[in-house]
């Protein structure tokens, strides 16, 4: 049975890919802070963790903690993001794959991130799947972080999509620089941990 099709494909138009690589290059280029979401993950972590980046987009977040020592595996979808990750970050390991069916070799990961709104541009409806194949690479009592816009994905809904994935919500913020979490907050930015 093939995987749904992540909203990221269909509720875009044609060369979205290609625009956002290059967006996310232009804004490297004139020093933006690109790696806000890695200096948080960073600071959970032990030194020389295995570190997750589901749904990792061109890289950005996967290649900063790749630079404070981490080892970093870089999963998406997107054929595109992936060629640009490995073009413009080598050193982590970027693989093309769906989260839905996320199948890896090797040693648990002691964290994941999905930082760029990966739920709400999954299928509908599979989101619950997602956390449940994340969880299934970490070890136990492992973190994953998940950042989304709560007009595209609410709070509400993470926690329903929670008791089937073996995580239990730890923290919520509303933005990655710690602002504590408010009703109002159009972003937000949730810790959960393994069993």
């Amino acid at each position: 049975m093939d995987a749904p099709t992540p909203r990221w494909f269909t509720d875009t138009e044609p060369g979205h890919s290609e625009r956002y690589v290059e967006r996310m290059r232009e804004m490297a280029a004139e020093g933006a802070d690109l790696a806000g979401e890695a200096r948080l993950i960073d600071a959970m972590l032990p030194r020389r963790a295995r570190v997750l980046d589901a749904g990792c987009g061109p890289g950005r977040v996967g290649a900063a903690l790749y630079a404070c020592g981490h080892e970093v595996v870089g999963v998406d979808a997107d054929p595109v993001l992936i060629a640009a990750a490995k073009y413009d970050h080598p050193g982590p390991e970027w693989i093309l794959a769906d989260l839905t069916e996320l199948r890896l070799d090797g040693d648990l990961f002691d964290a994941a991130v999905l930082a760029g709104n990966v739920l709400p541009f999954a299928a509908p409806g599979t989101q619950n799947v997602i956390l449940r194949r994340v969880g299934e690479h970490l070890v136990d009592h492992g973190r994953a972080v998940v950042g989304f816009h709560t007009d595209l994905y609410s709070v509400a809904e993470l926690d329903t999509a929670l008791p089937d994935t073996g995580f239990t919500r730890e923290l919520i913020l509303a933005t990655w620089d710690l602002v504590p979490w408010h009703d109002a907050a159009d972003f937000a930015v949730c810790v959960l941990r393994k069993g």
